[in-house]
């Protein structure tokens, strides 16, 4: 099917004029070369068009939102892990420390026994009872 092409002569016009005249004939069109329902379906594509390109924006800067929260968790938990790490560390040198306090407490201890058992000894033989 040809379609006769619209040819207007306008004459100079404002910037504003002209706009509006293109803008006239390209609802003009539209209105010949769809019909109703498929116009409400070109308005709906127009309208999701901006919208999609909005959330790709939006896609991407959730992306690294996401990449620089992710990072900062990382580095969070890489310092809490060195931490708990240095802790562990310092507990063991001071358990190892406590550790050899008491082996040489329980050394002297030992000794004491024998002393007191000595003693013990000594008080029963020469005859002097509790």
């Amino acid at each position: 099917m040809e379609r006769p092409s619209l040819e207007i002569n306008l004459p100079d016009t404002h910037e504003e004029g002209k706009l509006y005249v293109v803008d006239s004939l390209n609802n003009l069109n539209k209105l010949n070369v769809c019909p109703d329902e498929s116009q409400h379906s070109l308005d709906e594509e127009e309208s999701t068009g901006g919208a999609q390109e909005n959330m790709a924006g939006s896609n991407t800067r959730n992306h690294c939102l996401f990449f620089v929260t992710f990072i900062l968790t990382l580095i969070v938990s890489l310092a809490l892990v060195s931490y708990v790490l240095f802790l562990i560390i310092q507990t063991r040198n001071k358990m190892d420390q406590i550790s050899s306090r008491l082996l040489s407490e329980k050394k002297n201890i030992e000794e004491l026994k024998k002393i007191n058992k000595i003693i013990l000894k000594h008080l029963n033989q020469s005859g002097i009872k509790d």
